[in-house]
């Protein structure tokens, strides 16, 4: 069930439909139009991800998107009931579980709870993540920071998406992206592979864009292969030990000085060219025993690819 922007027009209530891709803007062609001067003619997008998850871009407007009175400058998650301010505009997302729905819409929600289960399914997980992105963000002029944002958001969904997995969440400048896992034709890793490579290659093409940045962007990107709790019939975020790992190694790969890190139950499933005398043995938060990985630079897995 989709979610829903509700607002007050002249002492009416109003209520939008939010689908995949809603635009907000003085242009035309945008889902919500305003005529309001301080509002830019593409000014903002909410965007529904593979999870279910809906998340707001501000699209490099001239005087910004807030969530909850605060200017957001990367993709933010909506929660039930958050305000978002678009110039003089206020708006409260509603979401899904919580929309006031007809009578058709309130029997096609039963028969999705009637269906909806829980199941453990194999996944592959890449998580990546933009090197220092912190201190550059304190550097950079807000609307700036939130056009260079929005493009990376974008470039990174289509790679994702190129590679047929799925964007499950982005969480600041770090995208979270998964496969899951067919009988007997698990290409799952190598997908994966190609989707790191990608994304490197879309975040150091922000450098020629933006001259604004002091040096090309870096990306460190983990991989794991697990087992991750996902409810049957719906998209939804995948969760479980196997998603945390893959957080734990992408942050391993500024303590090993590499790009890749990639869990043994992952580098297991490629042939031997691409592990075969690089495998060592670290230690991950939370995680009592060391773990065996394999760790690439981006040229090094060019050249296997």
């Amino acid at each position: 069930m989709s979610a829903y922007l509700t607002f007050s027009v002249h002492g009416q209530v109003q209520k939008l439909l939010c689908g995949p891709l809603f635009t907000v803007g003085r242009d035309f062609s945008s889902d919500l139009v305003l005529d309001d001067k301080v509002v830019s003619r593409n000014h903002a997008i909410i965007r529904q991800l593979g999870g279910g998850d809906y998340f707001v871009i501000d699209s490099g407007s001239s005087n910004g998107t807030f969530v909850n009175s605060s200017r957001i400058t990367v993709p933010t998650k909506l929660h039930d009931g958050d305000v978002l301010s678009f110039g003089s505009l206020e708006v409260k997302f509603v979401s899904g579980e919580n929309s006031v729905l007809t009578p058709d819409e309130e029997q096609l929600d039963d028969t999705a709870i009637m269906t909806r289960r829980t199941s453990i399914v194999p996944i592959t997980i890449l998580i990546s993540d933009i090197r220092g992105f912190t201190s550059l963000s304190e550097s950079i002029p807000i609307q700036q920071l939130t056009k260079l944002m929005n493009d990376w958001f974008h470039a990174v969904s289509d790679c994702v998406h190129a590679n047929r997995g799925i964007v499950d969440k982005f969480i600041g400048d770090c995208v979270y992206a998964r496969w899951q896992h067919d009988i007997g034709t698990d290409h799952s890793v190598i997908l994966a592979l190609h989707t790191a490579y990608g994304i490197n290659q879309v975040t150091h093409s922000l450098y020629e864009k933006y001259p604004i940045l002091p040096h090309p962007l870096r990306v460190g990107v983990g991989i794991n292969n697990g087992q991750a709790a996902v409810n049957v019939g719906q998209e939804s975020t995948a969760i479980g030990d196997a998603v945390n790992l893959a957080f734990r190694l992408e942050s391993a790969t500024k303590e090993i000085n590499k790009d890749i890190v990639i869990s043994k139950s992952a580098y297991e499933t490629l042939a031997p060219r691409f592990w075969s005398g690089r495998e060592q043995i670290i230690s991950v938060k939370g995680k009592k025993e060391a773990i065996n990985i394999v760790a690439y630079t981006f040229d090094e897995i060019r050249s296997l690819l």
